[in-house]
């Protein structure tokens, strides 16, 4: 976070969960960015990051007891397909170059 806040950005999640998870409901202290909800996956869909599990994965997350129907309402999220922070830092620096 202080990388991305020193390249001159801001860091705001966008989930489309519909139920607070437990570590949101555990966390000691609250976040230090955004937490929006993206009901409905609108802006994902707006950016083409909406997509579905495939059934064998879907197994797996059921077999680690997550809901994600409950969780996610009409979504499903894929940890793995995530920008790495290092290069997110990159392209904000970049950007503030003249």
């Amino acid at each position: 976070m202080p990388q991305i806040t020193g390249a001159g950005g801001s860091l705001a999640v966008i989930s489309p969960q519909v139920a607070r998870t437990p570590r949101e409901t555990e966390e000691p202290q609250p976040f230090t960015y955004e937490m929006l909800r993206d009901f409905g996956n609108r802006v994902a869909e707006s950016y083409g990051l909406v997509f579905t599990l495939p059934d064998d994965l879907r197994e797996i997350y059921t077999k680690f007891g997550i809901d994600l129907a409950r969780g996610n309402g009409d979504a499903d999220p894929d940890y793995t397909r995530r920008p790495e922070p290092a290069d997110t830092v990159k392209i904000l620096e970049g950007l503030r170059r003249p």
